[in-house]
């Protein structure tokens, strides 16, 4: 039962310019940006990582698929975790909360010394990193006019997932150590930035009524309705992680098994992905507003999605420069990221919102712990190539699932409770 509430939001201002660029959006989209740079900092330095700790050739993909599953499931307990608290205390909490645990785990991640203590490391640091993201969309959804959300949330994502990009060019010209102290470094500084921003006027209203329960985890599985919606939040997003989680991070293994002769570095892949991917959030941002619709433009995203998995895995490349630059153009297929996130925050009311906009895409992230298993056992049966593409396949139809029945949300009022 959806129950209205009083509506607080800023006054628009006479310019777009103006009205995007409040603090709240620039520190949200800074702090995303340091988050992208350290949740993707491991993938960009494993193999080199790895062979500074003594890890064999041999065994590099099998501890890799270890350290990214750990981090993940890191991610999914601090999704849940930072969800419930920022609907009881409030989003705010929660920005300051999550930047400094993962600053603190990643200053502390440039002094391991086995790949036990990286494990532990990457799993706090993930539970650090779970939060920033669905709190920060929150906050920039509920204090802007909902005629250009789409334009704040898409600037957010932008603007944070170039953060793959620079954490590509610290590893290149540091070592991996320093990388990591670079990065706890940049999340501390801006944690000091973040005293100047406000909370939203919308959870304030809601933050004192006593009688409405706020953050109840739960409540998004009271009903089969509730849990469906929910659902196919999540579904909706799996694409985007297989591209990451699996053809970015083994891209090395994918490049000799197409037969290139010059190898693939992964740190490479993912930044030139994450430069597609943050061109194709800001357009899918823009195509959302221009057609109306959240759903068409996601479903266009996710055919070209399709399209690009195929030309990845089957078409023959010529050169390492080529590989890289269908990396570029997978990462605008899954740049509906930002767009897969402000539709989780639009489907549910102010009490439960910071809940669904922060869990969803951790899960959608610790779904590589099922899809890294699937990848081994595929792989094995089918080959590498076969045994991805199967893998993409099933991700993707499941993304069009999820799409087919869920209620479009563009342009919806966010002044509403969850009952």
């Amino acid at each position: 039962m959806l129950e209205p509430i009083t509506k607080s939001r800023p006054s628009v201002s006479p310019s777009l310019l103006r009205q995007l660029l409040q603090i709240p959006v620039i520190v949200a989209a800074l702090g995303y940006f340091v988050d992208i740079y350290d949740l993707l900092l491991f993938s960009i330095v494993r193999v080199q990582s790895l062979k500074d700790l003594g890890v064999a050739d041999s065994a590099m993909l099998s501890q890799g698929i270890y350290l990214i599953n750990t981090q993940m499931a890191g991610l999914l307990v601090g999704g849940i975790i930072w969800g419930i608290l920022g609907d009881k205390r409030g989003r705010l909490s929660v920005l300051f909360g999550s930047i400094l645990i993962y600053s603190l785990a990643n200053i502390a991640n440039g002094f391991v010394m086995s790949v036990d203590q990286y494990a532990l490391l990457r799993f706090i640091a993930g539970v650090g990193l779970a939060g920033e993201l669905g709190a920060g969309i929150t906050l920039v959804a509920e204090i802007l006019p909902k005629e250009i959300r789409g334009y704040g949330t898409s600037l957010v994502a932008s603007v944070g997932l170039l953060g793959a990009v620079l954490a590509y060019f610290i590893a290149d010209m540091f070592a991996w150590r320093i990388a990591y102290f670079i990065g706890g470094g940049l999340g501390l500084l801006l944690l000091l930035m973040r005293v100047s921003v406000f909370e939203s006027g919308i959870f304030t209203k809601v933050k004192d009524r006593e009688t409405v329960s706020r953050g109840n985890f739960l409540q998004l599985f009271a009903t089969s309705s509730q849990f469906l919606k929910y659902l196919r939040c999540i579904l909706i997003g799996l694409p985007v992680w297989f591209v990451a989680g699996i053809l970015m991070t083994f891209s090395p293994e994918f490049g000799k098994a197409l037969g290139l002769s010059e190898p693939i570095v992964a740190g490479k892949a993912v930044m030139w992905e994450y430069i597609g991917l943050a061109i194709g959030d800001l357009s899918s941002g823009v195509f959302s507003q221009y057609m109306n619709s959240r759903k068409k433009v996601l479903g266009l995203f996710l055919l070209w999605t399709a399209s690009l998995v195929v030309v990845y895995l089957y078409v023959p490349f010529q050169s390492a420069t080529m590989f890289y630059a269908i990396c570029v153009a997978l990462g605008f297929g899954v740049g509906y990221w930002a767009l897969f996130v402000t539709i989780a925050a639009e489907q549910f009311g102010t009490n439960l919102r910071a809940t669904v906009a922060t869990t969803v895409p951790n899960f959608v992230r610790g779904s590589i712990n099922i899809m890294t298993p699937l990848f081994l056992l595929f792989k094995d049966q089918l080959g590498i190539i076969n045994g991805a593409a199967l893998l993409g396949a099933l991700t993707i139809l499941t993304a069009y699932l999820g799409l087919w029945k869920m209620e479009e949300t563009f342009g919806k009022d966010l002044n509403f409770l969850e009952e």
